[in-house]
């Protein structure tokens, strides 16, 4: 979320009842697919194109008093994706952070579940038929987790689009943190949240 802070879950959990919870997920997988028989594909990362024309990851307003976050996001991802989130589910230990808004009553909470690659593609293939594909969603994207010989294709020319609030750098921390990318394929997060990228190895 832009203009926002990071919290910990007790402290959003505790926060009042004029605050709105936020919850979404990276879903990924491993992927052993060579690009063009050369680039390692390494993970399918998914994120989505939004109505307002903005990168973000599946979710939505869940309604914390009545169920759990876990239970409110799970029902989300069957409307934005479709029946065949209903393989698996997201829970707590999926968690990966909090973030509370500095001008609004709105605290996001991300996630990141890992997934088998069949799992995700039959997420993909089955988006199509969701309930909110073609309003809330206009389509699922696999963000490249490399970059090309030119320094400029693959991940850094994807970070070049536009994000829905924080989703940029939820992304670049669950890529980093999770081991998606290679050690050393990034520059520190405060050198990416300047905008400034960094392959080592050019595929």
């Amino acid at each position: 979320m832009s203009g926002s802070r990071k919290i910990e879950l007790a402290e959003a959990l505790a926060l009042g009842p004029e605050w709105r919870h936020l919850c979404f997920v990276m879903l990924y997988a491993p992927d052993p697919g060579m690009l063009f028989g050369r680039i390692p594909l390494r993970y399918a990362v998914l994120m989505q194109m939004r109505f307002d024309g903005r990168l973000g990851f599946p979710g939505g307003f869940v309604d914390s008093k009545h169920s759990t976050l876990e239970d409110g996001l799970n029902r989300e991802l069957l409307a934005k994706l479709g029946e065949a989130v209903s393989a698996f589910s997201v829970g707590r230990t999926d968690y990966r952070s909090s973030r509370a808004g500095d001008t609004s009553h709105v605290v996001g909470h991300f996630y990141a579940k890992k997934l088998t690659l069949e799992q995700l593609q039959a997420v993909e293939a089955g988006a199509p038929k969701a309930k909110d594909h073609g309003l809330e969603v206009l389509g699922l994207v696999r963000v490249p987790l490399y970059t090309l010989r030119d320094g400029v294709g693959g991940l850094p020319a994807f970070l070049e689009n536009s994000f829905i609030g924080a989703a940029r750098e939820e992304l670049l921390e669950a890529l980093h943190n999770l081991g998606l990318v290679e050690a050393g394929s990034v520059l520190s997060f405060k050198d990416v949240n300047a905008g400034n990228f960094l392959r080592t190895h050019r595929t």
